[in-house]
């Protein structure tokens, strides 16, 4: 159940009648769809290029599981696909038709230790649902308790490690003609792949990081988590409480079931965020199957359950603290210290020049705000920056392309339900309010080089700039203040506040003396911002219920 990949070959290699078919087959098809590929690829058409990645898909598909999860895998690599193919590839689903259900019931019961009718008070006929990897039935346990059963595909491990050893050994022979713009081994890129996929098929690590998920959302009442029946599940079955809710698919459908489609919109960003800026830990793939809008609301968020924990993955504190960063220099347009956050991420090289990277990325991001940060578009944005990676000696780490992948399917589930929906205008003022309450020891690090220069002066703009887009996001104009100032004040005045205290000493202090200018543009800010009207009228909208 582990991925090695010489041990893989030679395992393999060892085994004529199994690989000599499968190659023959894979390379054909992979070889027609190159022709074409090459006799098509250059056409400027937009209708051309639809119908070529028409066919990637349809041929990727056909191949098999492995090769759905490729495509999948492919269409988060703005690095290794073209712009053009990349939102055909985004639509890829692993449905596959069922497979035998007596199939299904003989693996239940190796598993399990007895056949479903003991084990199930009502056990269906048939799944409820089918994929690439497996399948799910609705069963019933004794007491009338409803469960999801997931039983995995029959000789899945073997169908994935015979097809992976051809796709590396296709994919490391090609690597050198291939027009694409690789940063580093293409073998490493299918290495880190193979890995992650051994991973989503082992269920008892699938049950494992289901668990570790709703530890982490235990005290938050607007995300649920099926509990996992752990006597009823092994590494080829997982059972968990049945989730009665409706996906995340259409508008209509939630409006029909009296849910609020941009409440749920707001809970799915706002969990994702707290998953990778705060915890740490990410569901790798929210697309609209993986997550249920349930009844129920507080204030301004839905409730959800999320489902199907087979692809997580984790993020280092160090990648958290510059992605904080990052978000900050991109919508306060400094594209210097982006540049930078790029390099410590790993997208560019620590010796690359940036003295052209810099305008080039000023030119692609620059206008990506417009007037307000809630007309940033991340889809936009991927798409343009797509083709500055292929003029540029930018790279997508392996550790960011479950990152990258869990982004554009939280954007794409949020632009299903509101075609209107910018992801960003929620993003900023998560990440404003976490900077401005100092919540941890990184927020306040990341603080102090957002609010003081290199020279340790203050900049005050972009204080106001961070206060304001927090307003920006409130249900109602100054409703967040209140907390937002609570929170600063008790950073400012706290054991955590005393380096805080003294930089803030030190820009006020100027040639031995207070600084006069300073210290009035700073009572001028908080005059504007924390005026007795706002402030007042902060607590009463705090203090009224609201319904939205």
């Amino acid at each position: 159940m582990r991925y090695d990949a010489y041990q893989d070959l030679l395992w393999l290699l060892a085994r004529p009648w199994v690989w000599i078919p499968r190659f023959i087959h894979v390379l054909t098809s992979l070889l027609t769809l190159a022709v074409r590929v090459l006799a098509q690829g250059s056409n400027n058409d937009e209708e051309a290029q639809k119908r070529l990645a028409k066919k990637l898909l349809i041929t990727l598909t056909n191949l098999g599981p492995c090769f759905i999860k490729v495509g999948q895998a492919l269409s988060t690599r703005p690095d290794l696909i073209k712009r053009e193919w990349l939102e055909e590839l985004t639509s890829l689903q692993d449905n596959l038709p069922s497979f035998n259900h007596a199939t299904a019931l003989a693996t239940l019961a190796e598993d399990l230790g007895a056949p479903a009718s003991q084990l199930f008070e009502e056990f269906p006929n048939q799944p409820i649902a089918a994929a690439s990897l497996g399948q799910v039935y609705k069963a019933r346990l004794h007491g009338n308790q409803w469960v999801a059963v997931k039983v995995q595909r029959p000789q899945l491990a073997f169908i994935l490690r015979r097809d992976l050893v051809i796709i590396r050994l296709l994919g490391v022979l090609s690597a050198p003609v291939l027009p694409l713009n690789l940063g580093f081994g293409l073998g490493n890129i299918i290495d880190e792949f193979g890995r992650s996929l051994f991973e989503e098929i082992d269920y008892e690590q699938e049950a494992n990081n289901a668990e570790r998920f709703a530890a982490l959302f235990a005290k938050d009442p607007t995300v649920t988590v099926p509990r996992v029946e752990r006597l009823l599940s092994s590494r080829r079955v997982l059972t968990t409480s049945w989730i009665e809710g409706t996906k995340l698919r259409d508008r209509k459908e939630l409006k029909a079931q009296l849910l609020n489609p941009t409440a749920l919109i707001r809970t799915a960003v706002i969990s994702g965020l707290q998953q990778l800026f705060e915890f740490g830990y990410f569901h790798a793939d929210p697309h609209p199957g993986n997550i249920f809008a349930l009844s129920g609301q507080s204030k301004r968020m839905g409730h959800l359950a999320y489902c199907d924990f087979g692809m997580m993955d984790s993020i280092s504190d160090d990648d958290r603290l510059t992605l904080t960063g990052a978000v900050v220099h991109l919508i306060n347009n400094d594209f210097k210290a982006l540049a930078k956050d790029f390099q410590k991420l790993g997208f560019l090289s620590l010796t690359s020049d940036l003295t052209s990277i810099i305008p080039a990325l000023e030119e692609v991001l620059g206008g990506s705000l417009g007037e307000s940060v809630e007309s940033f578009n991340f889809k936009a944005i991927t798409d343009r920056f797509s083709e500055l990676m292929f003029d540029y000696p930018f790279r997508v780490p392996a550790r960011f392309a479950l990152i990258i992948r869990a982004v554009v399917s939280q954007e794409g589930l949020a632009l299903r339900l509101d075609p209107e929906f910018k992801i960003i205008g929620i993003a900023y003022p998560y990440v404003a309010k976490r900077l401005l309450a100092g919540d941890s020891m990184e927020m306040r690090e990341k603080l102090m080089e957002v609010i003081f220069d290199n020279n340790g002066h203050l900049r005050l703009e972009r204080i106001e700039s961070l206060l304001k887009v927090i307003n920006q996001d409130a249900v109602a104009p100054d409703a967040e203040l209140i907390p937002v100032a609570g929170a600063g004040l008790k950073l400012l005045l706290g054991p955590d506040g005393s380096t805080l205290r003294s930089r803030l000493l030190m820009t006020l202090i100027k040639d031995e003396r207070l600084s006069a200018s300073d210290i009035k543009a700073l009572m001028s800010l908080l005059r504007r911002t924390f005026s007795p009207r706002k402030v007042a009228n902060g607590m009463l909208q705090n203090l009224t219920p609201r319904t939205t």
